[in-house]
């Protein structure tokens, strides 16, 4: 009962359903056994005054065992605390290995590929590479000030071979330059850290696959990494012009 119920008023309800619909309620055995715990008295209609100190005794001693399992829940945790334990399921990266994966996944190994190394799987690797996301490192620069603090981004392959075509600056050309190269199943991102004004310069080099001479593979990189763009550069954080491409 202390399953299905949570208190004396909530016991009450269930045995106002169960007279309402002739059912009886019975202690299965000892002491107790064969009370019916819908006994009503056949005047009044009301429970019997024995019934209903059952039930007032046994919703208690519910309560104060769901209580003291609450305290020693606690208590328990606290000194887990204390000893320096956590909580929760353990990682499926140990801890010796996590400065491995997070070294390789700065070299240029993808989640996916970090996955087969380790036997683990994606969102493991995640968790361990958690703050050297692109994502992560857009939402710790939101409040910094700052405006030329650089930003991870990947590009797609297909946005970077056009642009190692295109005459860059010097500090475009060092940013495609020093890309990291992921690959990613038949083709591959370009891993480009760089202040966001170097971001929006290379999209702005990279608008002529929006036109009808580029193919659809090219056009859809570049929408993918004008997003990308936009939303962990965007063009309120910058504080110089992006140039027209030429």
């Amino acid at each position: 009962m202390f399953r299905r119920v949570r208190g004396t008023g909530h016991i009450l309800d269930v045995l106002d359903v169960l007279h309402r619909d002739r059912l009886a309620l019975r202690i299965h055995d000892g002491a107790f056994s064969a009370m019916d715990l819908t006994a009503r008295h056949p005047r009044t209609g009301e429970l019997l005054s024995t019934v209903k100190f059952m039930v007032q005794t046994l919703a208690a001693a519910g309560e104060l065992q769901r209580d003291l399992q609450r305290e020693l829940t606690y208590d328990g945790l606290r000194a887990a605390e204390a000893k320096g334990n956590k909580g929760g399921r353990r990682p499926a990266v140990a801890a010796d290995r996590t400065d491995a994966v997070r070294t390789a996944y700065l070299e240029g190994r993808s989640i996916a590929a970090l996955a087969r190394d380790y036997d683990v799987s994606r969102g493991a690797i995640r968790t361990a590479v958690a703050d050297l996301l692109p994502e992560h490192t857009a939402e710790d620069q939101e409040d910094v000030p700052a405006p030329d603090l650089p930003v991870a981004l990947d590009m797609p392959g297909k946005v970077a071979d056009f642009l190692r075509t295109t005459e860059l600056e010097p500090a475009e050309r060092a940013a495609l330059d020093q890309g990291v190269t992921v690959r990613r199943g038949q083709g591959y991102t370009l891993r480009i850290k760089a202040v966001p004004a170097i971001h929006r310069r290379l999209l702005d080099l990279c608008r002529a696959l929006n036109g009808t001479s580029a193919i659809p593979a090219q056009r859809k990189a570049r929408r993918e990494y004008e997003n990308r763009v936009n939303l962990h550069a965007p063009a309120a954080n910058i504080g110089s012009r992006s140039r027209s491409a030429t």
